[in-house]
Formats: C-alpha cells, sequence, structure tokens
C-alpha cells in the first residue's frame, strides 16, 4: 500500500531528550516510563516503552530519540503515554531505539 505525502506529512515525527526514566512494573510486559523533553514548543512528554531488553535507565537519561508527538494519548495502567517513542526490532524482536547520529536541537521535526 502506497499514502500520498500528504497523508505522511501529517504524523509529526520529533527529536526528544529523556529527561528521566523509571520502572513500569505494572507494565504487562518489562517496559519503562519515560519523561522526554520536545523543547519549548511541545514542552516534557510522557511515554511507556518496552526497552528493558536493551536499555538500562542510567543509559536512557540524556539520550536523544525519535518520537510521534501527534498520536492521542493512550492510558497504560495507570500511566498515560503521550507519544510513540520509536524503534526497530533487533535480531531477538526486542526494541532498539531510532535516534539522530548527531545531538540536535529537541523540539526538531523530521523531513
Amino acid at each position: 500500500m502506497t499514502i500520498a505525502y500528504d497523508d505522511f506529512s501529517r504524523v509529526e515525527i520529533r527529536v526528544g531528550r529523556i529527561t528521566r526514566a523509571e520502572t513500569f512494573p505494572e507494565a504487562r510486559r518489562p517496559a519503562y516510563r519515560l519523561w522526554i523533553d520536545f523543547g519549548t514548543e511541545i514542552g516534557e512528554r510522557k511515554s511507556s516503552a518496552q526497552l528493558v531488553a536493551n536499555y538500562s535507565i542510567d543509559e536512557l537519561v540524556g539520550r536523544q530519540i525519535v518520537a510521534v508527538t501527534n498520536f492521542e494519548p493512550r492510558q497504560i495502567g495507570k500511566f498515560m503515554s503521550e507519544v510513540l517513542v520509536l524503534g526497530v526490532p533487533d535480531e531477538r524482536g526486542e526494541v532498539v531505539l531510532l535516534r539522530p547520529d548527531n545531538d540536535v536541537p529537541v523540539g526538531g521535526r523530521m523531513y
């Protein structure tokens, strides 16, 4: 299936920096709760992400990531996930984060 560029352009994919991460024991699959800074235009948003297999909390805090910022928020247990952090599966099917090669200003939109 193909989509028109106008369809793709409605998806806001932006870079953010993880400012805080903690375990999420209530999640069905092992996950972290993340707080991500997307700059002054968007501010800080929260996300639940199944990153436990490949990342420790110490590795996540300060890391830049790429996320979809204009999905409707989703309630996951007692936590409201506001953005979708993007990743791809490794050989075991575990999430590996997508991120810029270089440090870039937070809030920048992918194009």
